[in-house]
This record gives C-alpha cells, sequence and structure tokens, in this order.
C-alpha cells in the first residue's frame, strides 16, 4: 500500500477560521487539540498526513504560492489582491461573506481630476479604477480606512463592507461595488500536479459539505 504524502492545509486567522473548522469536519480533518486555546502556529489533526498551519489571511496565498502549503483558505479579496498567481481556485466555500466596495462621505459631491484613494487593496483598486477610465493616487493603510476621508486623508476609500454599520457610525456611505467575497478553497499548483489523488476527494467532502450548509 503506497504511503499517504503529507498535506499541510493553511488556514486564514479570525472569523474565517471559526467557520471553517466545520467544513473541514465534515471532510473528516479535525484539529487535535482547540486551535482557539493555543499560541501554537501548527496543528496536528486526526490524520498522521495532514497537519494545519494557522496563519494572517494576507500570506495564504503566498504559502500556497511557494509551496509553504498545499492547500489553503483565504478571503476573495486576499486573492484578487494576491493576482491568483500559482493558485487553483477550487472552490467557493460561502462563508465570511461580505462586498468589497467603494465608499466616501455622505452626500459627498464628485472628485473633479485624480482622485485619492486610501485602501489596503492597492492591487484591486488601481486595477478597479483604471478600468473606471478613472485616475487615482493609492495611499496604503492597514486599518481604520474610515478615518481617511474625515480627516482628508483620501477622497474615497476602497475597503470590504459587511454591515455597512461601521462606515454609517463614521459618516460614510457605500458609492460603488466592486465584487462580492468569500472564502475560497486554494490548491498550490505543484500540490495539485504531485497530490491530487489525496486532494481531490477533501474538495469533494468540503463542496458536499457547503451544499449541505446551503440546502439547510
Amino acid at each position: 500500500m503506497m504511503k499517504k504524502q503529507q498535506l499541510t492545509i493553511a488556514l486564514s486567522k479570525g472569523r474565517i477560521l471559526e467557520e471553517t473548522l466545520p467544513l473541514l469536519e465534515a471532510a473528516n480533518i479535525i484539529p487535535a487539540e482547540n486551535i482557539f486555546k493555543s499560541r501554537k502556529l501548527i496543528f496536528d489533526t486526526n490524520h498522521d498526513n495532514i497537519k494545519f498551519v494557522v496563519i494572517r489571511a494576507t500570506d495564504v496565498p503566498t504559502y500556497v504560492e511557494y509551496g509553504g502549503a498545499d492547500m489553503g483558505i483565504a478571503g476573495k479579496d486576499v486573492l484578487m489582491e494576491h493576482g491568483g498567481k500559482g493558485l487553483y481556485e477550487q472552490l467557493d466555500l460561502e462563508i465570511a461573506k461580505c462586498k468589497l466596495m467603494v465608499a466616501g462621505l455622505t452626500g459627498a459631491a464628485p472628485v473633479e481630476g485624480r482622485m485619492r484613494i486610501a485602501t489596503k487593496f492597492v492591487n484591486i483598486a488601481r486595477q478597479y479604477f483604471a478600468q473606471q477610465g478613472c485616475q487615482v493616487d493609492l495611499v496604503k493603510l492597514y486599518g481604520a480606512m474610515e478615518l481617511a476621508p474625515i480627516m482628508g486623508l483620501a477622497d474615497r476609500i476602497v475597503d470590504i463592507v459587511d454591515t455597512g454599520n461601521t462606515l454609517r457610525a463614521n459618516g460614510l456611505e457605500p458609492m460603488d461595488f466592486i465584487a462580492n467575497i468569500s472564502s475560497r478553497l486554494v490548491v498550490g499548483e505543484p500540490a495539485m500536479k504531485m497530490k491530487y489523488r489525496q486532494i481531490q476527494p477533501i474538495i469533494d467532502m468540503m463542496s458536499d459539505a457547503v451544499v449541505k450548509r446551503r440546502e439547510g
């Protein structure tokens, strides 16, 4: 009997992780200990050959692209910003749903000439505004985007919008829709070629779990 190859699955920290673990459990991949109560970054599972690595969401595509992990789970926003190089997007997990939007101060007048955009999604923003035929200057921020228009740092922001409550609380409103966001399962190109026979059943079982949850 052929020995199973080692598989490493990169998981995004935070809200995505909480919603990911039940889907992995449906595929019979269960962490050997409580991830939320540990400071460890690498976790054994109920399979000798499968490990989880828990990292920042923005690092998941890089780990998978360069073979640090064979598979990974990350938001579509992170994958779009990364560019998707070296990755196969296999499955929409339909979790952590939100929208990527352009937002600005409520009732703000249209901007004449170049706009200044604050965002952590600089690649997405550059591409989006180029498609709109708008000339923009991009300001990279890592958090509290809503402050940028209030403080005069930017005309607009590009950010994730869930309920829109944070925007409203800070006197902003969503203006233009860029993309629907949810978490996706990605596989690295080398892993897809070398470990396909192990990876495909996991994808199939997780896909079944997504369908079952959708159907309630």
